[in-house]
């Protein structure tokens, strides 16, 4: 088994969420995880992320992946999105191999042969479009932009639920009509719920909407590594 170090509090319900979900995938596979976790402060990591600072957040993170493989972590990941926006930069600042979020949504919609997604997730997310880094994996993958408008409503939608971690129906409702109308006037087969605190209000099933819950993609691929 290897053992998997878990960057938490970025944010906390994302964490819980990875970690609930891990540790039930593990138990039906009659074997229990070796785990570390610590935690890092998701408004200084936010607060790098709306000031471009990639650089200081790739230091920031991967000051926690060197105290995690001292504690003998094996692998690190970010159990949220949104820090991804500098796994170019982190990269160059660990030896610990990374369970990036991008490899298993690439191998998703290769498998579904998709071709036009969208993103449902913080701004910098929806904006960022996975910052070019699927492209590597699924090159006929095209991510739709949501319009100005648009993206704006989903990014104060997901900080509601962030800060709050409760669901509102107008959000849930103003979120499905925008997946209707990505669909509608863009083509988009599906949408990427790139966003684990999305979970709070629907997922897969209940969505309403095609879409792909690419936390549930990265955590098969967490158990994975943990049972190799």
């Amino acid at each position: 088994m290897t053992c998997v170090g878990l960057i938490g509090g970025l944010g906390v319900g994302a964490t819980v969420h990875y970690y609930e979900k891990i540790a039930a995938a593990c138990k039906a596979r009659g074997v229990s995880p070796d785990l570390v976790i610590v935690h890092a402060d998701v408004d200084y990591g936010q607060g790098l992320v709306r000031a471009g600072k990639l650089d200081e957040l790739a230091d920031y993170l991967a000051a926690f992946i060197d105290r995690m493989s001292r504690a003998g972590a094996e692998a690190a990941v970010m159990p949220a999105v949104t820090p991804h926006i500098c796994i170019a930069q982190l990269l160059k600042r660990t030896r610990v191999p990374l369970i990036n979020i991008v490899d298993p949504i690439g191998a998703e919609l290769s498998a579904r042969k998709l071709r036009r997604v969208a993103l449902f997730g913080t701004v910098f997310t929806v904006e960022g479009g996975l910052w070019g880094q699927l492209q590597a994996h699924s090159p006929g993958v095209e991510i739709v932009k949501p319009r100005p408008d648009e993206i704006a409503f989903i990014g104060k939608a997901y900080q509601r639920i962030l800060d709050t971690q409760k669901g509102d129906e107008a959000d849930t409702a103003g979120l499905r009509r925008i997946a209707a109308d990505l669909a509608r006037r863009d083509g988009v087969e599906a949408i990427l719920l790139a966003g684990t605190d999305l979970a709070v209000i629907f997922d897969e099933a209940n969505a309403g909407f095609p879409a792909i819950d690419v936390a549930r993609l990265h955590i098969d691929a967490i158990v994975e590594r943990l049972v190799s």
